[in-house]
């Protein structure tokens, strides 16, 4: 049973050191490159040295997995020039290619990963507390990287462009909070029991 859960858990790696090396080849823009997944890289880094002494659910892995490949994919050709949803753009005639909505959105799925680590670490429970709490800290983590990107916008001037990725769009932190937020709801409602099941289960 523990062989099985770490094989799965190596695969999962693997899956996203590909994802890594693909992303950076013949990117875009390199320093847009590296804005955008270097904060995965890191939290990738800290759990794979912390493996043995907190080691996530599978199923929490096969988010970090999913999430990790959309960050790839977006610095890979820039998140407003992603060519699956420039097809969406022409076909619905929109002004803007929304992978990088999108990729907010799925980020909100996080909340399984915060569940956990609460659940674990806390005297917190399954209760509306612990998802109160949760969506507060997607919130937070969202609004911090905002943060960021206008701290990167500050710092490295025009060049951060790609990175800001608002396509002309004022509200476009707002959006993207927003759609963490919507997106850390439908995790908790749509993922929460099953998470329930892969906690009682050994890891």
């Amino acid at each position: 049973m523990f062989n099985r859960i770490k094989v799965s858990h190596f695969i999962l790696l693997l899956i996203i050191i590909g994802a890594f090396i693909w992303s950076s080849i013949k990117t875009t823009d390199y320093f847009t490159w590296v804005l955008e997944v270097s904060p995965v890289t890191i939290g990738l880094l800290i759990l794979i040295f912390t493996y043995k002494r907190f080691r996530f659910t599978t199923l929490s892995y096969i988010i970090i997995t999913v999430l990790s490949i959309f960050v790839f994919i977006g610095g890979h050709y820039i998140y407003e020039r992603v060519p699956l949803f420039n097809w969406i753009k022409d076909v619905f005639h929109s002004h803007r290619n929304n992978y990088d909505r999108f990729g907010h959105f799925a980020k909100g799925f996080f909340a399984i990963i915060i569940r956990e680590i609460l659940i674990r670490t806390s005297c917190l429970q399954p209760s509306k507390w612990l998802i109160f709490i949760t969506l507060s800290i997607v919130l937070a983590i969202s609004s911090l990287y905002e943060i960021l990107e206008w701290l990167a916008s500050k710092i490295f001037g025009k060049s951060t462009k790609d990175f800001l990725g608002t396509q002309g769009d004022i509200w476009d932190s707002q959006w993207d909070m927003s759609l963490s937020l919507l997106g850390g709801i439908l995790c908790l409602l749509i993922l929460s029991k099953l998470h329930n099941k892969y906690l009682k289960k050994p890891l």
